[in-house]
C-alpha cells in the first residue's frame, strides 16, 4: 500500500507530460494548415509569424489554430529591432542565450509590436530576413 503511494505522483507526473506532448503536438498540426497559405512562417511556443509579400502576421499558437492574429505592412515599418533581456543588440552578433526574446517592429505610427521568440538563432534568421527585405523595400527606384 505504502509503495503504491509513492508511486501515485509519478503516474500523475507521467500523464500530466503525456497530455502536455499531445496538446503541443495538436498546436504544431493545427500552425502548419494555417502556414500554407504563406510564403514563409515559424511556429514555436510564444507566437506564430508568417509573411506573405509585404504583410507580416503573427498570433498566439493554440490547438484550435492561431489566435489574437494580427497584422501589419512592412511598408508600414520604420525599424526593425532584435531585443534580447529588454536590450537591443546586434542582430550579426547575438547573444549565446537570453531569458526574453523579441523583435520589435518600430512602426511610423507611435505604435511597436514585439513578437516572442524562444531561441536568439531563430529570432536572429528571421531579423535579418525581414531587415534585408525592409531595406529593399525602402530603396527608390529609378
Amino acid at each position: 500500500m505504502e509503495r503504491g503511494l509513492l508511486w501515485l505522483p509519478l503516474l500523475v507526473a507521467f500523464f500530466w507530460l503525456a497530455w502536455q506532448g499531445s496538446q503541443e503536438f495538436k498546436k504544431l498540426q493545427a500552425y502548419q494548415i494555417w502556414a500554407e497559405q504563406f510564403e514563409r512562417a515559424k511556429y514555436d511556443i510564444y507566437a506564430v509569424l508568417a509573411q506573405k509579400g509585404n504583410d507580416i502576421t503573427w498570433g498566439k499558437p493554440t490547438t484550435k489554430g492561431p489566435i489574437e492574429l494580427e497584422t501589419f505592412s512592412l511598408l508600414d515599418v520604420q525599424e526593425i529591432r532584435f531585443l534580447v533581456n529588454g536590450n537591443a543588440v546586434d542582430i550579426e552578433n547575438p547573444p549565446p542565450k537570453g531569458r526574453k526574446i523579441e523583435l520589435e517592429f518600430l512602426l511610423t505610427t507611435p505604435k511597436s509590436i514585439c513578437v516572442p521568440f524562444t531561441e536568439v538563432p531563430l529570432a536572429a534568421e528571421w531579423g535579418k530576413f525581414l531587415q534585408r527585405t525592409l531595406k529593399n523595400l525602402q530603396m527608390p527606384t529609378p
